[in-house]
C-alpha cells in the first residue's frame, strides 16, 4: 500500500470512533413530575420554557422532556418517579408538591431534582441548608404555608363581621399539617374560629362547600395545592354558588371570579424553576445551588365579585392592594 493510501485509511479508521460517539450523544432529557393535571399548567409551562431558553435550551431543538402526571392520585407518584429514573433523564423538575418531591427523592440520589415550591424545604428534610442544599435537590420556594395568618387577616379586613372561617386543604400533602396548625394558631388573634375540611378529589370539594354553607360559615380560606390549582374553576364557582367570600393563594383564582388572592406568582415560580434546570444542565451542582426564595407577594381583589357578594372594599384594604380586577 502506498504511503498516501495508508494515511487516508488510517485517518478514516481513527475518525470512526468519534463519529460513533457523536451519533450516540443525545440532547439532555428533562423529567417533569407533576402531582396534578398537566392541562391546567399551560401558562406555567410557558414560563418554565422561557427560563430554560435563557440558559440556552430550547424545546425540540437541543433539549427533550418526559412529562408524568399523577392527576391528583398521589399513590401513582412513586411509580412515575421510578419510570423517569429508568429513562435516565438528566434532571427531574417537580412543581408544587411535597409528595412528588418525596417520590423523586426516594427514586434517585444522583439525578438532580429541582422543585418549585416545597413548603419549607429545610424543615421537611429536602435540603440540609438553604444556602448549600448539600445533595441532589434544590429549587424555588415561597414558604407558602407560612402565609396563613396574612390570608386570614385579609378576610377579616374585607369581612369584619366574620367569626367562623372554613379552611379547605388537601389530603396527603406534606404541608397540610402545618397549614392547619398555622390557621388554628393564627385565627384566635383575629377573633376567628376555623372549620377544617380535608379533601382529595372533585366530589369531596363539592361536599366541603356544601358543608361550609350548611354550617353557615362566614368565609373560606383555600390553601395552596396542585389539586386546587387544577380545580380552580370548580372552587370559584362553588364559592359563588353558596355566596361565600373566599381568599385564594394565587391570582388565577381571582381572574376566574374569585374574590381575593394573596400569594406569589405561579408563572414566576415556574420561570425560576426553568432557570435552575438550565443552570444544572449547564454544569452547576445542585448541592451548591442555593434554594431561591420568592419574596414578592401580590394581593389581588376582584371588585365585581365583591359587589356581587354585597361587600364594600374598604379604603385601607384598597391602599395595600396590588391589583384590582374590575
Amino acid at each position: 500500500m502506498r504511503r498516501r493510501d495508508f494515511l487516508a485509511a488510517f485517518a478514516g479508521a481513527t475518525a470512526l470512533p468519534s463519529i460513533v460517539r457523536a451519533a450516540q450523544r443525545r440532547d439532555p432529557v428533562i423529567g417533569y413530575l407533576y402531582a396534578g393535571v398537566l392541562e391546567t399548567r399551560t401558562e406555567f409551562l410557558a414560563t418554565f420554557w422561557q427560563g430554560l431558553a435563557e440558559q440556552g435550551y430550547v424545546k425540540g431543538r437541543n433539549v427533550d422532556i418526559e412529562y408524568r402526571e399523577a392527576r391528583n392520585d398521589l399513590g401513582r407518584l412513586p411509580d412515575l418517579a421510578r419510570d423517569l429514573v429508568g429513562r435516565e433523564v438528566s434532571v427531574i423538575a417537580v412543581p408544587g408538591s411535597g409528595p412528588a418531591i418525596r417520590a423523586a427523592k426516594a427514586a434517585t440520589a444522583t439525578i438532580p431534582i429541582v422543585f418549585s415550591n416545597a413548603g419549607d424545604p429545610l424543615r421537611l428534610g429536602f435540603v440540609t441548608s438553604l444556602s448549600r442544599p448539600g445533595g441532589n435537590i434544590t429549587g424555588v420556594s415561597d414558604f407558602g404555608n407560612q402565609l396563613s395568618a396574612k390570608r386570614l387577616e385579609l378576610i377579616k379586613m374585607l369581612v369584619p363581621t366574620a367569626s367562623r372561617v372554613g379552611a379547605l386543604v388537601t389530603r396527603g400533602y406534606t404541608a397540610v399539617a402545618a397549614e392547619i396548625a398555622n390557621a388554628r394558631l393564627d385565627a384566635p388573634a383575629l377573633s376567628l374560629e376555623t372549620a377544617v375540611s380535608i379533601v382529595s378529589d372533585q366530589q369531596e370539594i363539592d361536599a366541603a362547600f356544601a358543608s361550609f354553607a350548611e354550617q353557615r360559615l362566614d368565609a373560606v380560606y383555600v390553601a395552596p395545592s396542585p389539586l386546587f390549582v387544577s380545580q380552580r374553576a370548580q372552587i370559584v364557582a362553588l364559592a359563588a354558588r353558596y355566596r361565600l367570600p373566599a381568599v385564594y393563594p394565587f391570582i388565577q383564582f381571582a381572574q376566574l371570579g374569585g374574590l381575593m388572592s394573596y400569594g406569589t406568582s405561579l408563572t414566576e415560580r415556574s420561570y425560576q424553576a426553568g432557570l435552575y434546570v438550565g443552570r444544572i444542565l449547564n454544569g452547576e451542582n445542585p448541592a451548591e445551588l442555593p434554594v431561591h426564595r420568592l419574596s414578592r407577594f401580590e394581593l389581588v381583589i376582584n371588585r365585581r365579585t365583591a359587589e356581587a357578594l354585597g361587600l364594600t372594599v374598604p379604603a385601607h384594604l384598597l391602599a395595600i392592594t396590588d391589583r384590582v380586577i374590575e
